[in-house]
């Protein structure tokens, strides 16, 4: 298993976001973690990159991972429409995205499934986006 592809992807997956001027319109940031602004989180709409599970999935001839992914959605407004927009732009853009990493290949990328959960506010409205990769080194 080469755990290094994973920080290939994530910089990937950032900047295929940060890169979608769609996207960019319809939040307020894009962010690894969210900038801390007085202990409250950033008003609007953001997405965060999130939690991830990573498995040896090499073989005699090549290193390889399956990394599960979340990107999440966070949002102040009232109902979900304004996140279920952003979630879908999100799940458009790395589904067909071209992600070159700068090390490794990625040889799968899919959606895999979401979490949509009510909270208290500021941030009453949080999806969570899961995706499955498969990333390959060819090193063996």
């Amino acid at each position: 298993m080469s755990y290094a592809m994973t920080a290939a992807l994530q910089v990937a997956v950032f900047n295929a976001l940060s890169g979608n001027a769609t996207l960019t319109a319809l939040v307020e940031g894009i962010y690894d973690a969210p900038p801390a602004s007085n202990g409250a989180p950033p008003a609007g709409t953001y997405i965060t990159l999130g939690d991830e599970e990573a498995k040896d999935r090499s073989s005699a001839t090549h290193n390889a991972t399956t990394l599960d992914f979340e990107v999440n959605i966070h949002s102040d407004f009232a109902g979900f429409s304004a996140a279920k927009a952003v979630a879908a732009e999100v799940v458009n853009t790395l589904v067909w995205a071209d992600l070159g990493l700068s090390e490794g290949r990625l040889t799968l990328l899919k959606f895999l499934k979401s979490r949509t959960r009510r909270g208290a506010a500021p941030e009453t409205r949080r999806i969570a986006l899961v995706f499955r990769a498969l990333l390959d080194d060819s090193t063996l």
